[in-house]
C-alpha cells in the first residue's frame, strides 16, 4: 500500500489543478461523450462505445470515435482508421480496439491520437460531425466533455481497493463523483453489483442508481473468412481458448456458458501483438488436444487473421452490449443530448 502513496498524491494534485482551473479544459464545437473507467484492465469500454455509436448512427447522427490507439505501431500524430466508408489501416497500425470499433461501426469515423482535443479538431476540419465519442477518456481531462460515462466492472470489486501499483485504481475512487452516470458492467450477478455499489457509497456518501449492462455472445465469426455461425452450432464442441484481453476470466466463463468444452487455454497480456510463431504454437497445441475449434475474442481475431491458413477452424465470439437496467435513462442522455456539464 505504501507504494501507492506517491502515485495517489500526484493523481489528487492533478485533479485539483483541473478543478481549480489551473489546467485548461479546451472545448470542441460539438457534443463530446466520454466512456472511461477508474481501473486498469478491461471494464468493457469498447463494446459500450460500439453500442452508443450504433444508437447515434441509427438516429442519423454523424459520429466520430476518438481513441488513443494504445500499442499501435503507427507513429503518425493523427491517424484515420476509418472514413465512415472503409477501413484505411490495419489493426497493428491503428491499435486493436480502434480497429475493432471501426470494423463493428462501419459508418462511424474512427481516428487515433494521443491528444484528444487536437485529434478532435483535426477530424472536425475534415468531416461534418454531430457527436464525438471519446474512448477511454475519463482521465483525459484536457478535452472538455459534455457527458462523462464511468464504467465499473461488477466482477472486479477488489480492483477498487487501492491505487496502482498497490492495486488497480488509476485515480482515487472519489474521482467517480465526476461522472454524469455510472454504468456497472458485467452486471449478471446482483450480489457483485451490490458490492461495487457499497464500495462506491463508502467513499462518495451516496451515488445515483447505476445503469447496469451485460455482455452477451451474439454469434461466432470465422477469423479466416468472416462467416457467421449461430451459438447453437458450437454447443458441445471442444476448443482451445486463446485471448489477450484485460479480463481473461470473464471471457472463459462466457465461452463455458455457451456450452463449448474448453480443453486448454492460452492467455496473453492485454493488447498482445500476435506473431507467426504464436499462431504456430497455438495451432500445434490445438492439434495436440484434438480440439474442434480455436476460440478467441474479436479484438484478438483482427490481429490473427493475416497469419492463419485457409483451413484453420479459428472462431471469434462476437459480443453485444445489453443494458439491463436504466436503458431509457442512458438513451435519453446520449440521444437527447441534454448533456450535463462535467463541472
Amino acid at each position: 500500500m505504501w507504494a501507492a502513496i506517491p502515485y495517489g498524491a500526484v493523481a489528487r494534485l492533478r485533479a485539483l489543478l483541473y478543478d481549480w482551473g489551473w489546467f485548461d479544459q479546451r472545448r470542441l464545437p460539438v457534443p463530446v461523450v466520454s466512456v472511461g473507467n477508474l481501473t486498469l484492465g478491461g471494464t468493457g469500454k469498447t463494446p459500450v462505445v460500439i453500442l452508443l455509436a450504433d444508437w447515434l448512427l441509427a438516429q442519423g447522427k454523424q459520429v466520430a470515435i476518438l481513441s488513443r490507439g494504445y500499442r499501435r505501431t503507427s507513429t503518425a500524430q493523427y491517424l484515420l482508421v476509418s472514413n465512415g466508408e472503409r477501413l484505411l489501416v490495419g489493426p497493428q497500425e491503428a491499435g486493436d480496439e480502434p480497429f475493432l470499433m471501426a470494423q463493428r461501426c462501419p459508418r462511424a469515423i474512427v481516428a487515433v491520437g494521443a491528444d484528444r482535443y487536437q485529434l478532435g479538431d483535426w477530424v472536425l476540419e475534415r468531416f461534418p460531425i454531430d457527436c464525438l465519442l471519446l474512448d477511454d477518456g475519463f482521465q483525459h481531462r484536457g478535452l472538455y466533455r459534455d457527458m462523462n460515462l464511468l464504467l465499473i466492472d461488477a466482477t472486479d470489486a477488489a480492483g477498487l481497493a487501492a491505487l496502482v501499483p498497490a492495486g488497480r485504481l488509476r485515480e482515487p475512487l472519489k474521482a467517480a463523483a465526476r461522472a454524469t452516470a455510472l454504468i456497472v458492467t458485467r452486471a449478471d450477478v446482483s450480489a457483485q453489483v451490490n458490492e461495487v455499489c457499497r464500495r462506491l457509497q463508502a467513499k462518495l456518501g451516496s451515488i445515483p442508481d447505476p445503469i447496469q449492462a451485460v455482455f452477451r455472445p451474439e454469434n461466432l465469426v470465422s477469423v479466416v473468412t468472416g462467416a457467421v455461425q449461430p451459438l447453437s452450432w458450437s454447443k458441445g464442441k471442444t476448443a482451445l481458448l486463446c485471448s489477450g484481453v484485460g479480463h481473461t476470466g470473464s471471457f472463459r466463463s462466457l465461452v463455458e456458458r455457451m456450452g463449448i468444452k474448453i480443453l486448454g487455454e492460452v492467455a496473453y497480456v492485454d493488447h498482445h501483438a500476435y506473431t507467426r510463431q504464436d499462431v504456430e504454437r497455438l495451432r500445434a497445441r490445438a492439434v495436440e488436444l484434438q480440439t474442434d475449434l480455436v476460440v478467441t475474442t474479436e479484438k484478438d481475431a483482427c490481429k490473427m487473421a493475416s497469419l492463419l491458413h485457409p483451413t484453420d477452424a479459428w472462431w471469434a465470439v462476437r459480443l453485444t452490449t445489453h443494458v439491463v437496467k436504466g436503458e431509457d435513462r442512458l438513451r435519453q442522455l446520449v440521444l437527447g443530448m441534454g448533456l450535463k456539464a462535467e463541472g
